[in-house]
């Protein structure tokens, strides 16, 4: 009989991962304070940059956050006057990066570039691919949390 206490091997690997993100999210918190921003702010302006005027509740979607948590962070963001809202077609608000936002966005970038490649010099290229490949398959395989 399994122990109640033991991990199945099942329970190890959602472990591993869990503690993989975790690891990589602190690394990138404390490397992003550099550039005078952090992670949940790094990762909206990647996504106002990725889409231009998209909504509130899209950008929340692709930040995996709630539209008042996204609220909450577009609302920061503008006052350290890095992004900008405009209203667009009925009641939706548009965002723009601005100037600041995109010197940001870019100093972000490159640190996320560094200590994401510090936190994953552990496998080659060819292991990084296919850990890309098969986590890739696991995210296109499960839509439920679409």
């Amino acid at each position: 009989m399994l122990n109640h206490l033991q991990l199945t091997p099942i329970q190890q690997l959602g472990r591993a991962v869990k503690q993989t993100q975790y690891r990589q999210h602190r690394a990138l918190e404390n490397a992003l304070a550099a550039a005078g921003t952090t992670l949940a702010q790094w990762d909206a302006l990647r996504a106002i940059a990725r889409t231009p005027g998209a909504s509130s509740h899209d950008l929340a979607v692709a930040t995996f956050q709630t539209d008042q948590a996204f609220g909450t962070l577009a609302n920061r963001l503008v006052a350290q006057g890095l992004i900008e809202r405009r209203a667009g077609e009925g009641r939706r608000i548009e965002h723009y990066l601005n100037k600041q936002g995109e010197h940001i966005l870019a100093n972000g970038n490159d640190l996320a570039n560094q200590v994401l490649a510090d936190k994953f010099a552990a496998l080659n290229a060819t292991e990084q691919k296919q850990l890309l490949k098969l986590l890739t398959r696991l995210i296109e395989s499960d839509k439920t949390d679409e």
